[in-house]
């Protein structure tokens, strides 16, 4: 009897929606084509059935998802909350099936219907809610998280409009719109009884009950917070945590009178202006309304994210004091800042808090991620704009900042230099408030992202802060999760390691280090450089179909894929291009190994030199890539719409990972990371995670160059670009080149402005005082490469030893040192009848 009931529960899971067998996803996929996208055979989209696996797939989730979500509450467990104003989170589909490890019975599901597995994947557009490393990183960690069953939450905005779309004409980036909901998100769901009011504007009145003085904050202008959840699918999908995202509306999207009236602009006026607040990641903030619409969308964001948390804390009923160990909110950057001076009007405002008891749980309830070593970099806002649009969160800030400053002068007596720099607010011309000084002071924690770039924060951009918390700074160096970048970005590398070690990789990452052995056995070299040629082959194809192009496979890929920033020296590798250029038409150099020089990334609207760069890149292009003399030993090319999908193509692919920023200028990186697991040989300064990475792989593994950072500070009080320019010829050379027009035939001066930054001894990167380090170490990595046996042993030690740089470290990291929160693994006997159950009134 028993055993029949068994088998009876069997057939009914191979039945429902939770079957993961071939049959169960057959039906589902077939269901979701006919009743979900109301469509046949004969009119049936490739969209349609990309959403019909994609709603399949969905649905081995949900109830997962549900129970994470139960689980976390009936165990009344400390939470994750990891604000982010950027999650660039790629596609869904493939990471969600790999997770699920489905991967193989969707193939042949897919192959039954006559469908391709990886033709469908494309149909997904890419979720580009992010402009690099930060929101990359962000996407990585909701993954690490999720598959180590931490309990958390990641907040974002949701935008109608992502990172631009970039196409290049004529050489020129030009932004189009990035409609990636255009058609929809099948993984997303409307929580659309989740209405969040959020202020702006308005003035602070004053009132006197029983003795004290409580602030009242009205508002001006009003609009509402919309929650969009996307499931995160740990790996084996034991633990499915939620990624919510906020939309904006108006409160009244339309108003009836004006509209009879015959004022139809008007009408619809409030429901346009709500709605620009999530209407595109980052606007133009070179002008005051761009600034401003940036400001608000970062309290907006916050405001959201903060009225859930506290929601979900007061369901539990417990003292204000118990919120510090139930929440971990970890601030990435500055960006969610606000979120600081907003709890503590919560607490204050609303819960009748006293300030030094909300003030407490505010510093024990917040860590922040600082990512950059610029000062120039560090977001600021003016006052006159802060009082305008948060008139009482400024007020707040103003008696933190009282407050702490009264401690400062207290240790520091009669120095007005540290009041100075260690004030919130900075004063000049114009009065602005210092985001970053107000996380350091408003969080217990704050760490940078590789070891040097926190020795750098320490020493150099916040060295008054380290000295007075030197209990609040650490590091935790960025990591990357090797599921997206290694088990599904490339597959036959992946099969390879598991056949050559075993499996436990995919969850632990250093266990890649028992590949070192192999790095000098001969069949696995072999199958090794098998694979990359495999991948340099099918990515050539994949530009052949989509660019209109196709690559020299034999050639060396170097690559740099980042955003484009003169502190990333995209333009110190044009001018590496350029000195080969000249050898190759002079004669010399043709023996050399052919080079492929690769490109892609997005440069910010406003800033016109990464545009500049853009433009130089690709004129150099058109004209290397025409010339006749120079064959087939150089070809240049610039990938238009550098995003996450194409990543995943680009890394099992490359030969050489370029990351070449002054020294002292990144923060970590991570696309460093993710070439180094793919077999890629590091070129690179003394800068970021390269430090790091040369320690793992070993200095014979990887390519450094230049100044290091002390060096960096050096020479800029002495540069001088032009002593580079006079005393070596192929610098000379090159820049005279550009100068004559070469390579802006019929665009007369177009380069103007990049020849005098170059020239100029006040580039703050440097560019000419590396330029022969760095040409000098390209020769050299061209000559290793012509002995294939050295350089796939060199990228095999790579591999081997990129365990480090797991996102699981980093966040087990996060988790034991700042968040102080532990893993609740999940039961996952969920059965058919648990849904039933589920659907009964209580």
């Amino acid at each position: 009897m028993a055993n029949k009931e068994k088998d009876k529960d069997k057939e009914f899971i191979s039945l429902s929606r939770q079957g993961c067998d071939e049959d169960s996803l057959m039906w589902g996929f077939a269901e979701h084509l006919r009743f979900t996208c109301g469509v046949d055979r004969f009119i049936a989209t490739p969209h349609d059935k990309y959403l019909s696996m994609a709603y399949t797939i969905r649905d081995r989730i949900i109830n997962r998802w549900l129970a994470t979500q139960q689980a976390h509450y009936k165990s009344d467990t400390k939470r994750v909350y990891y604000m982010s104003l950027e999650f660039l989170m790629g596609r869904a589909m493939g990471n969600n099936v790999i997770n699920l490890e489905l991967e193989d019975v969707v193939k042949e599901v897919l192959t039954d219907f006559g469908y391709n597995w990886e033709e469908l994947r494309e149909e997904e557009q890419d979720a580009g809610l992010g402009n690099g490393g930060l929101g990359r990183l962000a996407a990585c960690f909701l993954d690490s998280m999720a598959s180590l069953d931490i309990p958390a939450y990641g907040y974002g905005l949701r935008y109608d409009y992502g990172i631009f779309r970039q196409e290049i004409i004529n050489g020129h980036q030009v932004e189009q719109p990035d409609e990636w909901l255009r058609k929809g998100n099948p993984w997303e769901i409307e929580r659309s009884d989740m209405e969040i009011e959020v202020q702006f504007g308005g003035y602070v009145e004053q009132v006197h009950i029983a003795g004290k003085v409580q602030h009242n904050w009205i508002g001006a202008e009003k609009v509402i917070g919309i929650a969009y959840d996307t499931p995160v699918v740990g790996f084996k999908g034991t633990t499915v945590n939620t990624l919510r995202l906020w939309s904006s509306k108006a409160g009244e999207e339309f108003n009836f009178g004006e509209f009879n009236e015959g004022d139809y602009v008007e009408a619809v006026k409030d429901k346009v202006l709500a709605e620009n607040l999530t209407k595109v990641l980052y606007p133009n903030d070179k002008l005051y309304l761009g600034k401003e619409l940036r400001f608000k969308q970062q309290y907006f964001f916050v405001a959201c994210s903060l009225w859930d948390i506290v929601r979900r804390f007061k369901k539990a009923n417990k003292p204000w004091k118990e919120f510090p160990n139930m929440a971990a909110i970890q601030l990435n950057d500055t960006h969610p800042s606000l979120a600081i001076p907003e709890l503590m009007r919560i607490l204050i405002d609303f819960e009748h808090l006293s300030w030094d008891a909300a003030w407490d749980i505010v510093v024990k309830t917040f860590g922040y991620t600082n990512h950059t070593l610029m000062p120039e970099a560090l977001e600021k806002w003016p006052v006159h704009m802060f009082e305008k649009v948060l008139p009482r969160h400024l007020q707040i800030v103003y008696e933190i900042n009282h407050r702490f400053l009264e401690k400062i002068c207290i240790h520091y007596p009669a120095n007005p230099e540290k009041l100075k720099s260690m004030s919130i607010i900075e004063e000049g011309p114009e009065k602005q408030v210092r985001m970053a000084n107000l996380c350091i002071v408003g969080s217990h924690s704050t760490n940078g992202v590789a070891a040097i770039h926190t020795e750098l924060l320490k020493s150099r951009l916040v060295p008054e802060f380290a000295e007075y918390f030197p209990e609040r700074f650490n590091n935790k160096t960025n990591g990357i999760t090797q599921r997206r970048w290694l088990l599904k970005a490339n597959p036959p590398l992946a099969d390879l390691i598991t056949e050559t070690i075993g499996d436990s990789w995919i969850t632990d990452m250093p266990k890649l280090q028992k590949l070192k052995k192999f790095s000098t056995d001969k069949e696995f070299v072999e199958k090794f450089a098998a694979v990359k040629q495999q991948n340099k082959q099918k990515f050539s194809d994949y530009l052949q179909k989509y660019n209109g192009f196709s690559l020299n496979t034999d050639s060396i890929f170097d690559v740099q894929v980042k955003r484009i920033h003169e502190y990333k020296r995209q333009l110190l590798n044009a001018l590496n291009i350029i000195i080969i250029y000249n050898r190759i038409k002079s004669g010399l150099d043709q023996d050399m190994h052919p080079r492929t020089f690769l490109f892609g990334g997005k440069a910010a609207p406003g800033y016109k030199m990464a545009k500049q760069i853009i433009k130089l890149i690709n004129n150099i292009s058109g004209v290397v890539n025409k010339d006749k003399d120079v064959k087939d030993l150089l070809r240049v090319h610039f990938l238009p719409n550098y995003r996450v999908s194409l990543a995943e193509k680009i890394f099992p692919a490359s030969d050489i990972s370029e990351q070449i920023s002054t020294a002292g200028t990144e923060a970590s990186g991570t696309g460093n990371m993710k070439f180094m697991c793919n077999g890629a040989l590091t070129l690179g300064t003394y800068d970021g995670a390269n430090i790091e990475i040369a320690e793992e792989a070993g200095m014979d593994n990887i390519f450094l160059f230049g100044l290091n950072a002390e060096e960096v500070a050096l020479e800029k009080s002495q540069y001088d670009p032009m002593s580079y320019y006079y005393n070596d010829l192929e610098i000379k050379q090159a820049l005279d080149l550009i100068e004559s027009g070469h390579f802006n035939f019929g665009e007369p001066g177009i380069f103007e402005d990049i020849l005098a930054s170059l020239k100029n001894p006040y580039d703050q990167y440097l560019h000419l005082a590396d330029l022969r380090s760095y040409a000098d170490t390209q020769t050299k990595a061209g000559l290793l490469y012509k002995d294939k046996g050295r350089w796939y042993e060199k990228a095999i030690m790579n591999v081997a030893t990129s365990g480090k740089f797991s996102s699981d470290r980093t966040i087990s990291q996060y988790a034991e040192e700042i968040w102080n929160v532990k893993s609740l693994r999940l039961k996952t006997d969920i059965t058919p009848q648990n849904t039933i159950d589920e659907a009964k009134k209580q």
